[in-house]
Formats: structure tokens, C-alpha cells, sequence
């Protein structure tokens, strides 16, 4: 039995087209009617590949590839070996995806889990819901009364749209998402098994018990977001939750009650942020941070990996540690620390054992 293809190239630009695509200058020489037939990392790729470097740890592969075309730096476009046409870009990285998401449309953009058009047969729609031309629902998803569901957007197996959410044009929705109590943007794409707006973890805490705080918010995902697989993003409690315009978050990140992501932030996997904290437009938190409830962290900031944040961030810094702080101040302890376990390791173990 022959491997499966996942992702079936859609095109196969010429040089030309791949110029046009990213704003690239072609060298003298090259021909432009040059046929890109696949794409491939430098150590593996052949003639016909299209391949990219933007990170001097891969100058060897560069050296040797066997790629017809690479997109380049100015700094390493004299090590492409003759027989490679020299793409050269600021960014090479990006100009490869722009390229990459039109030889392979469906890998950007996830659809149909059975290539279907229009409303399956096992899906269940609300007859109180409005459902836009070219929304798909796969089945045994189920659109609930009075959700809205703009054209374009596709509703994958098993996913739950709730009563009254409100979901825009040329959005994904993941197979066994759930959404509830939202509004959600145009071309957004949640991925597999994410949970929106469910109830926030809010409770009057005393010696007679735990009150549950109903939570009466919403929560708002601005267009171009998208957030990873398994992760839960819970509705505000008096106020919305609030994801902003081209902020993307990876798989298994907890999102609190009343948190407001601004714009185009980046938040990797298994962060979690407690509720009202606040991150301004292009935030960055590494994987594995906490935030803790109630806190801003400013805009620009990025915090490293595994840090936790209790207090507020400025703009534009870098942080790390527990608890986070200056990046130099952090990094400072953690010398001092390492050349004080040294020296006690130098001077005996005395009191161990």
C-alpha cells in the first residue's frame, strides 16, 4: 500500500511567478521560465526544490544543496553553490511561506475534514441559525439557534457552535471545537479540540464553602487570530475576553476570565494567564510562562520561557526568571548562583550525607 499524500501541491510556479509572489530581483542569468517543482529543506532538497536559509547554523547545507532556487540573506548570497539561483530577501523565511502557502493552499488554512461542500447530512443545523452561501459543516458537527456563520467559513466533525455566536467570513473551526458565548472575526482558525467560552474560574471563596460567580461575559476573537489545538479560552465574568486582531497562540495555552490580548501578539504553548491580566499589541511569552491575574504587560515586551510574571511589564523590554524581571538582572543571578554552586562543590560537602 503506496504512502498517503496529505497536501497536494496546487501549483508549480516558475521563477517568475515566485519573483512577482515576493518581490525578488532575479539574478543575472537566471531563467525566469524555470519550473519550481517541490520544496525541501537544503541537506535533502534536488533540482526542481525551492528551499530557504536564514540561519547561519545551516551556512554547510547551504554550501552543498542541490536546490534549484534558495531564498537568501545579503549576507549569505555568495555562499550559493553554483547551479542555485540566489533568491535574495530580507526575510527569507517569509518570503519562502508567501510561496509555500500558494504551492500548498490547503496546509495554510485548514478545511473540510471530508472535502465536502455545503451542510453534510449527519451535521445538525439550528433552523433558527443563519448560515451565509459556502459555509460548510462537516458532519456530526451542530450549529445552535440564532449563531450566525459568515461565508467561506468551514465548521469541521464534532465541533459545537453555540446558541447566538457569531462567527465571520473564511474562518476554520476545527474538528471538536466548542464554542460558546462568542464572536469571532473573519479568517480566523481555531485548531483542533480548542474550548471558547466556557465559564471562568471565578468563586467567592470562605470557611463555608466556594460560591460559584456566574460568569456573564463574552468572548471577542478579532480577525486573522489563531490559536492552537486543545487550548481554552474562557468568556469574561462582568467583562469580555478579548483576543486582538492577527494574535497567534499555540497549542495548550490557558487563557483566564477577562484577559485582553492586543494586536499581533505571539503566545507558545503551555502559557497560561490568569484572569484580567493584560498584554499589549506584540507581546511575546515564550513557552511555559505564567501571568499572573491582573497584571499589563507592556507593548512590544517579550518575556523568555518558563518565566512568571507578577508584576507589571514596561513596553518594549525583555524579562525572564521567576519572578520575571530585566533580562540582564536575570541572567546576573543565574551566573551568581552557578559560581556559588561551584565554589561549594570546589570547597567540600560538608553537613551532606
Amino acid at each position: 500500500m503506496s504512502d498517503p499524500v496529505f497536501f497536494v501541491q496546487a501549483v508549480r510556479p516558475t521563477l517568475a511567478e515566485v519573483a512577482s509572489l515576493t518581490g525578488v530581483t532575479l539574478p543575472a542569468g537566471a531563467d525566469p521560465q524555470m519550473v519550481l517543482s517541490g520544496v525541501s529543506p537544503l541537506e535533502s532538497a534536488a533540482q526542481g526544490d525551492l528551499a530557504y536559509m536564514d540561519n547561519p547554523r545551516y551556512a554547510a547545507a547551504l554550501d552543498v544543496t542541490q536546490a534549484s532556487a534558495c531564498f537568501v540573506s545579503k549576507r549569505f548570497a555568495a555562499r550559493v553553490p553554483a547551479g542555485c539561483v540566489a533568491l535574495v530577501v530580507a526575510e527569507p523565511y517569509r518570503a519562502f511561506a508567501k510561496v509555500l502557502t500558494a504551492m500548498y493552499p490547503a496546509a495554510a488554512r485548514p478545511g473540510s475534514q471530508f472535502g465536502a461542500d455545503g451542510i453534510s447530512p449527519g451535521a445538525y443545523v439550528h433552523p433558527q441559525a443563519r448560515l451565509e452561501p459556502g459555509v460548510v459543516v462537516d458532519p456530526g458537527a451542530s450549529v445552535g439557534p440564532g449563531a450566525e456563520i459568515g461565508s467561506g467559513t468551514v465548521i469541521s466533525s464534532n465541533a459545537v457552535v453555540g446558541p447566538g455566536v457569531r462567527i465571520g467570513r473564511n474562518s476554520s473551526i476545527g474538528p471538536g471545537v466548542v464554542l460558546q458565548h462568542a464572536l469571532v472575526g473573519n479568517r480566523v482558525i481555531l485548531h483542533a479540540g480548542a474550548k471558547i467560552g466556557q465559564d471562568g474560574f471565578g468563586f467567592a471563596m470562605s470557611a463555608q464553602g466556594h460560591l460559584k460567580v456566574p460568569q456573564i461575559g463574552r468572548v471577542i476573537i478579532q480577525d486573522d487570530v489563531e490559536i492552537g489545538a486543545n487550548t481554552p479560552v474562557d468568556r469574561g465574568a462582568s467583562r469580555d475576553t478579548v483576543i486582538g486582531e492577527g494574535t497567534k497562540i499555540d497549542n495548550l495555552v490557558q487563557i483566564g476570565h477577562n484577559v485582553v490580548i492586543g494586536r499581533h501578539c505571539v503566545i507558545v504553548s503551555q502559557v497560561g494567564i490568569a484572569g484580567s491580566a493584560t498584554l499589549e499589541d506584540f507581546v511575546v511569552l515564550g513557552g511555559q510562562v505564567g501571568v499572573v491575574g491582573h497584571v499589563r504587560i507592556g507593548m512590544g515586551a517579550q518575556i523568555a520561557a518558563t518565566s512568571n510574571v507578577a508584576t507589571d511589564v514596561p513596553a518594549g523590554v525583555k524579562w525572564g526568571g521567576s519572578p520575571a524581571k530585566p533580562m540582564r538582572a536575570w541572567l546576573r543571578e543565574v551566573m551568581t548562583l552557578k559560581s556559588l554552586a561551584a565554589r561549594r562543590g570546589d570547597g567540600g560537602d560538608a553537613g551532606e550525607g
